[in-house]
């Protein structure tokens, strides 16, 4: 699978984390109404984020898992005046960056000295695994239209922290098989995975999280230099 897959993957399940704390209107009955509710709650309350970032991907066939990508992530949510900002960077096992800002991407890959670039709309019809940045563009009515979300039960993560597990089966055929999200006790989401049809996972850790931290719009714009790179339409 080709590096910018990858990076499709995992935006699906960063935005899986970023955007389903907003799904209220779920019918659900017992914990998940409770859980649901810390969401919107964590949610309304989110003005920003900063955290670092661990992404493993299981090839199911293989019974192998790839090398871990670790990096960090600065996320702003949509307000009246901006769109959505999400830039993360991947320091290991090869450098990358990649920035959304409302219907925009791009993924800079620094060893190619090459930037991928277009709409996320474009990107998520184009990336065979999973609708790459799809998510990005689904509103609440949409998330709840196309999901029903089960709660498994509780969960200790390994990095110690306590979750409520949640499973989201789409109510409609898409190229994944469902996805999975942790959520701590007060209603922010620590890790998602996404099942594909094919039993191969992705699942993105988030750890040392910073909410509501002071961020500037201008490092959501990857600092290359368009004279320098090559830049591809993806």
């Amino acid at each position: 699978m080709s590096r910018f897959l990858r990076i499709g993957l995992f935006s699906i399940c960063l935005v899986v984390l970023m955007s389903l704390v907003s799904i209220t209107d779920v019918k659900a009955q017992g914990p998940l109404t409770e859980i649901l509710r810390r969401m919107d709650g964590n949610n309304k309350s989110l003005q920003s984020l900063k955290a670092d970032l661990t992404m493993d991907k299981f090839n199911s066939q293989l019974g192998i898992h790839d090398p871990p990508n670790i990096g960090s992530t600065s996320y702003l949510p949509k307000t009246a005046s901006h769109a959505m900002y999400v830039r993360i960077d991947w320091d290991k096992p090869v450098q990358e960056k990649v920035s959304v800002m409302g219907d925009n991407y791009e993924l800079w890959q620094l060893r190619l000295n090459q930037v991928i670039y277009g709409k996320t709309k474009q990107a998520a019809n184009g990336a065979a695994a999973g609708n790459a940045l799809g998510f990005v563009s689904m509103s609440r009515a949409q998330l709840n239209a196309n999901y029903e979300v089960i709660y498994l039960g509780d969960e200790k993560l390994s990095s110690g922290t306590d979750t409520f597990h949640l499973q989201l089966t789409p109510k409609t055929k898409t190229s994944y098989k469902s996805a999975e999200l942790w959520v701590d006790v007060d209603g922010m989401p620590r890790q998602a995975k996404i099942i594909e049809n094919n039993n191969d996972t992705t699942t993105v850790l988030l750890a040392n999280i910073q909410k509501n931290v002071t961020l500037n719009a201008s490092i959501f714009k990857l600092p290359y230099d368009p004279k320098k790179v090559k830049r591809i339409a993806g």
